[in-house]
């Protein structure tokens, strides 16, 4: 029997794609959205600013800021900007390397080698070609009684410990804003851990490895239309006015589907699983909503709060077992083109320091973790257009990434350069580090942003796929998706629990998860 009324605890990327999914999985059910805020979205957060003093028009974005196209179930949902594989920004991505970061390698401002050819002339090959040439000879060296660990240990193992700490730290950075030393290899890039064992030891070897194709029977469909051959040979892609052009879409779709109601401004309090198997969600917005499944998209250490009985004892565990990063992003807009402020690419990443990472007395403990030339890579969102961009445009928009593993300095909340006349130490600093890792001098931004995604990004710690298997059997359902036993957790399958903090963290990797969601209540 389907459910009568499903809740959806979170609009934001993962809750919005769990309601469209949900009214057309079971179009005779009601379908609630309950958000806290007053607005949909979550972290997905674009805003236009009309910047008179350059004549230009300029899309800033607080949170994702492009997509690959391998998400299918994104092409799925719905003006595109693509940038081709052969682009600049696709293939030119940097590291900045401090001169303190302990290794004889080079340091400053470096291009990662895109291929064996490029490795070979590259200043990093001191550091990467012993590394990927020799591992494909080391011996199997991973330990057997261990089913997973960090990343940094990882590549430590394979790569060895130079290639993990300039290399290994810089793309987890870039990605979970964390220490990899605490991130688990096995939930945050599960292809490199399948890669090794299907290799016999060997990382090279596994990914030189053709996998084995699944039955046709398991594969999923996907209502694409002519998507895929519009993204053959595209990196990344995102839409002229930002992000938040999806999530505003999405919206739109809920707000037309005649099963689906939104509440807004909506802070649940509890969850409580009723004798007649029924879940009563008490918010702020009226009586408690009475639901017979609920799915909650919140973050595990709120939905955590939310379900703990009054005798302390915790109905569904490990909610609580994974830290969060805070990510600071930082926009800045120069009165210069891309051409007299940086190198024409993607932008760079920072690896972690040799002597961890600073506390909130260093100067550096604005803690940079990259870089993005927003200019080069997704230009077609400013206006007007100019002809050879890097070169001609009368600005250069830029986004720093700072925070995570980094000591949190004091924070204005979501501060920009229209609200005060006065540039705050914060972003003097980061200008100074700007003017460093670039290697220039650089005038005073004529408009910078500040966007504080307060624990935005959850760090999977070692274990994390073990405890989302406990977790799952508690809340009735398998770990095989689409099946399920109502008898053997607390739950009796009445609530799911997706989103970031059980799956990855990536736009594609939320909306699958809203995608795959309730397939067991069928």
């Amino acid at each position: 029997m389907p459910p009568t009324h499903i809740a959806v605890l979170g609009g934001g990327l993962t809750g919005l794609s769990s309601a469209i999914h949900l009214a057309r999985r079971f179009p005779t059910s009601k379908i609630t959205l309950l958000e806290k805020q007053g607005r949909l979205g979550g972290w997905v957060r674009s805003e236009r600013v009309d910047l008179p003093q350059i004549g230009a028009s300029v899309l800033l974005e607080g949170g994702p800021r492009s997509l690959r196209p391998n998400g299918k179930s994104v092409l799925e949902l719905d003006e595109v900007i693509t940038v081709p594989k052969t682009a600049p920004p696709a293939k030119a991505r940097f590291l900045y390397i401090p001169k303190s970061n302990g290794y004889s390698g080079p340091s400053g401002l470096q291009r990662i080698p895109s291929s064996i050819f490029s490795m070979l002339s590259s200043p990093l090959a001191s550091v990467m070609l012993p590394a990927v040439l020799f591992e494909p000879f080391k011996r199997y060296n991973r330990p057997s009684n261990i089913r997973d660990e960090s990343v940094d240990s990882f590549f430590t193992r394979r790569l060895g410990e130079t290639f993990a700490r300039v290399f290994g730290s810089a793309l987890v950075h870039g990605i979970y804003a964390t220490d990899s030393r605490k991130l688990s290899v096995r939930a945050a890039f599960p292809s490199i851990w399948e890669a090794e064992e299907r290799g016999r030891g060997s990382i090279v070897r596994g990914f030189l490895t053709p996998k084995k194709k699944k039955d046709l029977a398991e594969e999923e469909t996907y209502d694409l239309g002519d998507v895929p051959e519009i993204m053959r040979g595209i990196s990344v892609y995102s839409f002229r006015d930002g992000m938040e052009t999806l999530t505003k879409a999405m919206e739109r779709n809920l707000e037309t589907t005649p099963n689906v109601g939104i509440t807004k401004n909506a802070h649940v309090s509890s969850l409580k699983l009723l004798e007649d198997q029924e879940v009563e969600v008490a918010h702020s917005q009226g009586t408690p909503l009475i639901a017979s499944h609920v799915v909650s998209a919140l973050p595990l250490q709120v939905l955590y709060n939310l379900i703990h009985d009054r005798n302390n004892t915790l109905l569904v565990p490990n909610l609580n077992k994974n830290p969060y990063s805070t990510v600071h992003v930082v926009n800045m807009v120069f009165p210069l083109p891309p051409k007299d402020i940086h190198p024409e690419g993607f932008g760079y990443l920072i690896p972690r320091p040799p002597d961890g990472y600073p506390d909130a007395s260093n100067p550096s403990a604005s803690g940079v973790l990259g870089t993005v030339f927003d200019s080069c890579s997704l230009y077609e969102q400013d206006f007007p257009r100019t002809e050879n961009y890097y070169n001609n445009a009368s600005h250069t928009k830029l986004t720093m990434m700072t925070g995570g593993p980094y000591s949190k300095p004091p924070l204005p909340p979501h501060l920009s350069s229209s609200e005060t006349d006065v540039m705050p130490p914060f972003i003097r600093n980061l200008l100074d580090q700007l003017k460093t890792q670039l290697g220039k001098e650089l005038p005073d931004p004529v408009y910078w942003r500040i966007w504080n995604n307060e624990a935005c990004i959850p760090t999977l710690l070692p274990g994390h796929l073990e405890r989302m298997e406990e977790m799952r059997a508690q809340l009735g359902l398998s770990s095989t998706p689409g099946s399920f036993d109502r008898d053997s957790g607390g739950w009796k399958a009445h609530l799911a629990v997706v989103g970031a903090g059980v799956g990855g963290v990536s736009v594609g990797d939320c909306i699958e998860a809203g995608r795959q969601v309730g397939r067991e209540w069928t």
